[in-house]
């Protein structure tokens, strides 16, 4: 890393303690300062997740002021039962973005459905539905890291070329991703506690299971907090990932980017962010910069203000999804009419699938799981598929393995400007997931196999095998390279550009987050040493 780059190696490394010292010491939500209508700004970076969060970091280290736009509300406030996010197994007003109904990734459960009315709220998961798919996102000040299991995985290093054809794998490798990953505070669990503990007994199952059919099974990185996790288990704090808070939020363990980027954005003084608000329109202003006009929005989801402001430049983060529809929308109605013709194209869903098992009574899975995993099953290179050992916490003996699969699923979709709606539409189809099934199959036929064990069929739906009509991790729509430049300039628009995961196109083939992360950083140094 260069001196000449706006970030020395220096300040990096000091920043990098700092950031730690800040997961520490817990939540601090960036400064709060609602944006005024007519405001002009340095920097207006458009969402406060992965990609973001890099950003406006690296920007107000280097001495410019940002402020960040966020759709979501901040989470920084206590509910009625004391604490910011509700339980997984007690979805409240808290759990969904705008719904009156929740829809749980796994909707089932002995063949029954599960899912309840709630109030429309401004909550924290959004199930976003498309023809062919949901995608689930997060909602709030921190993105998707709200709502993730925290799965923090560095892909092989053979499998980058296929990933980000364009970017240097030597540099991702030796200085970017180890940069995400300090920043992120990754970690893994200790070896030795569990092997012990029992809230991983169902990952331990996991274990044996693959291994006798000759399958890598490899423990996973994360962000949650692992001593944090120990005491939870001793019973000296409160529960989190004990607890079962996955799905909704995660109240005290989990490492998520208010506890580290956001938090040391924070602590520069620079940062500002103005939750719920969205932008709705981005067209070039006449005394230079753009204008960028946003709804501020009431935890109903009603429009209470409309503003208007300039920003010298703007960094679109808000999301593979959010980024690909506004840069459709605005394209199709002509507010950046020269961006180029590959806006929305090469959309994946990191060939997601969800399936289970259920196991005989002597393997059982345990009452008490963690609700952060922390082990996979890699066929990667034979099958194409990865396996997450995921938890079912539902505070009962299931006998059941869970598994969600990342795949080398090669369909890729578009978004497209339906002016008949006035909104952007996804061509996914649910067939498209076949070869994802077909993937994942060479894992779990195998075990099943081996065992003498079945698929479970009372999960998502009623003899339905396979969680097929979803997806966690969206990227693409605004590929590296084609829609942008090779560093996330948009074509035709000095001051535009794209930083998260809609750079990528369609799959990382583990859990994107990292890898999101760590193109940030790479795109950002190269941003502030030449643009600025």
């Amino acid at each position: 890393m260069s001196e000449s780059t706006g970030i020395s190696r220096r300040g990096f490394i000091a920043g990098t303690g700092s950031m730690l010292t800040l997961a520490a010491l817990g939540s601090r939500p960036v400064a709060a300062a609602v944006i005024a209508d007519g405001a002009r700004v340095a920097a207006l970076v458009v969402g406060t997740g992965y990609g973001g969060s890099v950003a406006a970091l690296r920007l107000a280290q280097a001495g410019v002021d940002v402020h960040m736009i966020e759709m979501g509300m901040a989470w920084d406030t206590p509910g009625s039962d004391g604490k910011i996010f509700c339980n997984t197994l007690q979805p409240d007003n808290r759990s969904y973005w705008l719904r009156t109904r929740t829809k749980a990734p796994l909707n089932y459960f002995l063949g029954f459905p599960i899912d309840r009315d709630i109030p429309r709220y401004t909550g924290v998961l959004d199930a976003e539905e498309f023809a062919g798919i949901i995608v689930y996102q997060g909602r709030g000040v921190g993105g998707g890291s709200l709502v993730n299991g925290g799965m923090a995985v560095t892909p092989k290093r053979e499998n980058f070329a296929a990933i980000l054809p364009t970017v240097d794998p030597d540099e991702m490798y030796g200085v970017y991703y180890p940069r995400a990953n300090a920043g992120l505070g990754v970690g893994l669990v200790d070896p030795a506690w569990f092997e012990t503990t029992d809230c991983y007994q169902y990952a331990r199952v996991g274990r044996k299971q693959a291994q006798r059919s000759g399958f890598p099974w490899t423990f996973v990185p994360d962000v949650y907090d692992w001593d944090y996790m120990k005491q939870e288990a001793a019973g000296t704090v409160p529960k989190s990932a004990l607890a079962g808070e996955i799905l909704y939020g995660n109240n005290y363990g989990k490492k998520s980017l208010q506890k580290t980027y956001l938090a040391q954005a924070k602590a520069t003084g620079r940062v500002t962010v103005s939750p719920l608000h969205k932008v709705t329109s981005v067209t070039p202003a006449s005394g230079g910069g753009y204008t960028v006009v946003m709804d501020q929005l009431n935890t109903t989801g009603d429009t209470i203000a409309t503003k208007s402001v300039t920003a010298d430049r703007v960094f679109f983060a808000a999301g593979s999804v959010g980024t690909s529809k506004l840069l459709v929308k605005l394209k199709a109605t002509g507010a950046l009419p020269a961006l180029n013709g590959e806006v929305g194209k090469g959309w994946g869903d990191n060939g997601n699938v969800m399936c289970g098992r259920a196991n005989y009574l002597w393997d059982p899975t345990g009452k008490l799981q963690s609700s952060i995993p922390c082990s996979g099953i890699d066929n990667w290179t034979a099958g194409g598929a990865f396996a997450e050992v995921a938890p079912l916490p539902t505070g009962i003996e299931t006998y059941a393995s869970f598994y969600l699969s990342i795949t080398r699923n090669p369909n890729r979709g578009q978004f497209t400007w339906n002016p008949a709606t006035s909104g952007v539409d996804l061509n996914w189809q649910t067939a498209w997931k076949q070869p994802s099934i077909d993937m994942a199959k060479t894992i779990f036929d195998k075990i099943n196999a081996r065992e003498g064990t079945i698929y479970r069929t009372d999960l998502f739906g009623v003899y339905k095998i396979w969680g097929d009509h979803l997806t966690y991790h969206p990227l693409g729509g605004a590929v590296l390279g084609k829609a942008t430049d090779n560093y996330g300039r948009l074509s035709g628009y000095p001051g535009l550009y794209v930083i998260d995961g809609s750079l990528i196109p369609g799959n990382t083939s583990v859990n994107p987050f990292v890898t999101i992360t760590a193109l940030a950083e790479r795109n950002i140094e190269k941003i502030i040493a030449t643009d600025l």
